[in-house]
């Protein structure tokens, strides 16, 4: 299974996150007290192997903004919650989607993309809210020919109970391993031991 660390501000923690196996690293340049600037995000991903993917975070943005990020902060994917532009990106996208009663009818109106991300209905900000969904409102069995993707509230002591219930290509961690709101190089090894 691939793990995605997400929220990442600082070479320290992009670093240790490579070092200890991560697949993906997310960076969120949307209304967040992760949120990040391009110039810093490519600055602390310059020494990053190719297999690592380095994912850009948005919500309801432009296509215009998303494609500038993408080449001021050299991202490899895009992750895009709330509204979704018309048109394709020039890297892929991740289509984050908050798992709430309605998500039947939400995945009947979704595009095609590859990668399908589920997470809790938005708080504050939409991510990262250290919240775990309702995994009984999930049902992925019916989701065929994508990568499924579980963010949501995943720790080291419930990751291994999401990747039995959903079997899926990836998940998503960012307040999982942190401690008082700041990325833990403890939690981020374990995290990663635990899940790879």
């Amino acid at each position: 299974m691939k793990v995605k660390i997400c929220g990442l501000k600082t070479k320290e923690h992009v670093d240790l996150a490579v070092n200890f196996g991560a697949d993906y690293l997310g960076f969120v340049f949307a209304e967040s007290k992760r949120r990040i600037t391009p110039e810093k995000a490519k600055e602390i991903t310059k020494n990053v192997p190719k297999r690592v993917k380095k994912v850009g975070v948005f919500v309801s943005p432009s296509h215009s903004e998303v494609e500038t990020i993408i080449h001021q902060a050299n991202l490899d994917m895009v992750q895009i919650h709330g509204v979704l532009t018309t048109e394709k990106f020039s890297v892929p996208m991740i289509r984050a989607i908050p798992v709430t009663k309605e998500i039947q009818e939400t995945l009947d109106r979704e595009p095609e993309t590859d990668f399908l991300l589920f997470d809790a209905p938005p708080k504050e900000f939409v991510g990262g809210n250290g919240q775990v969904f309702d995994w009984g409102q999930l049902d992925t069995s019916f989701i065929k020919g994508k990568k499924i993707i579980i963010a949501g509230g995943l720790t080291t002591e419930n990751v291994q109970q999401a990747k039995q219930r959903f079997n899926p290509y990836a998940v998503d961690v960012s307040s999982g391993v942190e401690t008082n709101g700041v990325k833990d190089p403890r939690k981020i090894i374990a995290f990663l031991e635990k899940a790879i």
